[in-house]
C-alpha cells in the first residue's frame, strides 16, 4: 500500500542530508511517496542561515564555547538540566502546516532539533501520525530523545538501549542508513591514475567534513606522510584548507568529492574527527576508521562511542595514530577484524520499520 512520508532534515554540515536522502530512495524504491524540508528553511526569516552560521563559527573557531553549549544542553548529567526546546517550540507552526497541508501518514526526523519538534507536537496530539527519528549520530544527546516521538532507530545497540531508557518508548539498533554504492565500491579510472593509484604509498583519508573542521589537520597530514603514507585530506568545502593543504609535500588535497565510494576503494583506512556520515561510509566501504582529534562537544562524544562499540580504533596522540596505522593499512588479522566489526553495524534497513503499517511492534534485527 502507498503511503505518504515527510522527512525533515537541516542543512547542518551534510551528515543529516545524506541520511535522509538516502532514506528517501529507499522509500521510494518501496513505492511511497516522500517529501523532503530543511527544517532550517522552515525557521523564520533569517533564523535558519542564523542557527547554522552560528554552528558553524563556534565549531572552528570557538570550540570551548561550543563544548560549553554542548555540554550544557545537550550531554547527560545529574541533576536537573536546561530545556533543550525553546528553539523547537518556534519551529512547530512551520513544521504543523506542512504536516496540515501535505498530510502524510507518517514524520521522520533525521536531525535532533526536528525530534525536538515532532515530539512536542506528537505530545500534545498536534500530529495525529506516527513520528520515527533516524539517529544519525553515536552520541545520543539529549536532543534527540523527546518521549512524545514514537520509534528511535539507532547506529547501535548501547545507543538503542539508552534511547529506550530515556525516552520509554521502543527504539531499534538497525545500523547507519548508506547508499548501496558504499558497499561494495570499486576504483574509478579517476582514481587509478591519480596520486592514489601511482603513488606507490597505501592512501590514508583524513576527513574534515563538509565544512573543512578539526584540529591540527594539516599536522596529521604531514605527520602520516613523514610516515610513509599518502595522506588524502577530505577539505570539503573549504577552499583555503585545501589551498593550505596542497603546499603540503606528499599530501593530496581534495575538494568536495562527489565519487566518495570510488575513492574509499582506492584508499586502506579513515582518519576521522567526528564519528558521523564519513565514517559510517567508510565502514560500509570495507575501510578501517582510526578516531582521531575529535571536534569538541558531539564530535569528541560520537568518537569515544563509536570506539567503544569496536567499531573504530581510537589514537590518543600521534605515537597511537601511526602505530594504528601500521596496524590497519596493511593486510593482515588486525585489519580483517576491523572491517568485519564495521560491516556487522549494518544490521537491518532503517526503511523497513519507518515503513512498517501503523500499529506494527518493532521487532529486533
Amino acid at each position: 500500500m502507498e503511503r505518504r512520508y515527510l522527512l525533515i532534515s537541516a542543512s547542518m554540515g551534510a551528515g543529516h542530508d545524506a541520511a535522509a536522502d538516502e532514506l528517501a530512495r529507499r522509500l521510494r524504491d518501496r513505492g511511497h511517496t516522500v517529501l523532503r524540508r530543511d527544517l532550517l528553511a522552515l525557521l523564520p526569516a533569517g533564523a535558519g542561515p542564523a542557527l547554522r552560521s552560528f554552528y558553524r563559527t563556534a565549531v572552528r573557531r570557538l570550540p570551548g564555547l561550543y563544548a560549553g553549549i554542548y555540554r550544557t544542553f545537550l550531554a547527560g548529567g545529574p541533576g536537573p538540566r536546561p530545556d533543550v526546546s525553546p528553539l523547537a517550540a518556534v519551529a512547530e507552526r512551520p513544521v504543523r502546516e506542512v504536516v496540515d497541508r501535505w498530510r502524510p501518514d507518517g514524520v521522520v526526523s533525521t536531525f535532533h532539533l526536528a525530534a525536538q519538534v515532532t515530539g512536542r507536537l506528537r505530545a500534545r496530539g498536534a500530529l495525529g501520525v506516527r513520528s520515527t527519528v533516524v539517529v544519525t549520530d553515536f552520541a545520543l544527546h539529549r536532543g534527540w530523545l523527546h518521549p512524545g516521538n514514537d520509534l528511535h532507530l539507532c547506529l547501535t545497540e548501547a545507543a538503542a538501549g539508552a534511547a529506550r531508557s530515556a525516552s520509554g518508548r521502543p527504539a531499534v539498533a538497525c545500523g547507519p542508513v548508506v547508499p548501496p554504492g558504499f558497499h561494495a565500491p570499486a576504483p574509478s579510472p579517476l582514481w587509478r591514475d591519480s596520486p592514489l593509484g601511482t603513488a606507490g604509498r597505501p592512501a590514508v583519508l583524513l576527513s574534515a567534513g563538509a565544512w573543512g573542521v578539526g584540529p591540527g589537520l594539516l599536522e596529521t597530514a604531514g605527520a602520516l606522510a613523514g610516515h610513509g603514507c599518502l595522506p588524502v585530506l577530505l577539505c570539503g568545502h573549504d577552499r583555503r584548507l585545501r589551498h593550505r593543504a596542497a603546499r603540503l609535500p606528499g599530501v593530496l588535497a581534495l575538494g568536495w568529492v562527489a565519487d566518495l565510494p570510488g575513492l574509499m576503494a582506492a584508499a586502506r583506512l579513515l582518519v576521522d574527527n567526528a564519528a558521523g556520515q564519513t565514517a559510517v561510509q567508510a565502514l560500509a566501504a570495507g575501510l578501517p576508521v582510526i578516531g582521531y582529534r575529535p571536534l569538541t562537544g558531539h564530535g569528541a562524544h560520537g568518537v569515544r562511542e563509536m570506539a567503544a562499540a569496536g567499531l573504530s580504533f581510537p589514537a590518543s596522540g600521534p605515537r597511537d595514530l601511526l602505530s594504528a596505522v601500521d596496524a590497519l593499512a596493511v593486510p593482515g588479522p588486525a585489519r580483517d577484524r576491523q572491517i568485519a566489526r564495521g560491516r556487522s553495524a549494518f544490521r537491518s534497513d532503517a526503511a523497513e520499520y519507518v515503513a512498517a503499517p501503523p500499529g506494527t511492534a518493532p521487532r529486533e534485527p
